[in-house]
């Protein structure tokens, strides 16, 4: 099992209709899921789980805006919250690495560069090349947000709760 599959995902709503075929999401629909924060995704450090609750909802606002075909224009707009968030999150998650001695400090702000990077680089794509954002980007995102909670933040937490 990956760590994404850990998570809780529910279906919101279906799109397209095609009523009248039996047995899960009949063809030609698709389901929008939301990331449904629960202990799973907890840090076990309030002030960071808030932090990632809010990510967690911007996120489940650009899933809907794609599924449903949002414009370009308020997908950037939404993308951009999203990347601004996160790196204002980081810079957070930073502080309190300083203020209580976090020894894998370095390799962390690491990662949250490579994450910006990655973030701003499928930004510049949606912004220059007038493409749309697809389920793969959606997919990547989520990857991108769940993986970094459940792996470097966890061992980031652990450390917080027991320095705090």
């Amino acid at each position: 099992m990956t760590i994404v599959n850990a998570l809780v995902r529910v279906p919101v709503r279906l799109v397209a209709s095609n009523a009248g075929e039996a047995g899960g999401i009949p063809s030609g629909r698709s389901a929008v899921k939301d990331i449904v924060w629960n202990n799973v995704l907890s840090v076990e450090v309030d002030e960071i789980d808030e932090d990632h609750r809010k990510l967690v909802g911007i996120f489940n606002i650009l899933n809907h805006a794609v599924e449903e075909k949002a414009s370009p224009d308020y997908l950037a707009a939404v993308l951009e919250e999203l990347i601004n968030c996160t790196v204002w999150h980081f810079s957070h998650e930073e502080r309190l690495m300083l203020k209580y001695g976090y020894q894998d400090m370095a390799a962390h702000k690491a990662v949250h560069r490579a994450l910006i990077e990655s973030g701003k680089a499928l930004q510049e794509k949606i912004v220059r090349g007038g493409n749309r954002l697809v389920e793969e980007d959606i997919e990547y995102l989520e990857r991108w947000l769940t993986e970094h909670i459940l792996t470097d933040d966890m061992r980031l937490g652990a450390f917080l709760s027991d320095a705090m």
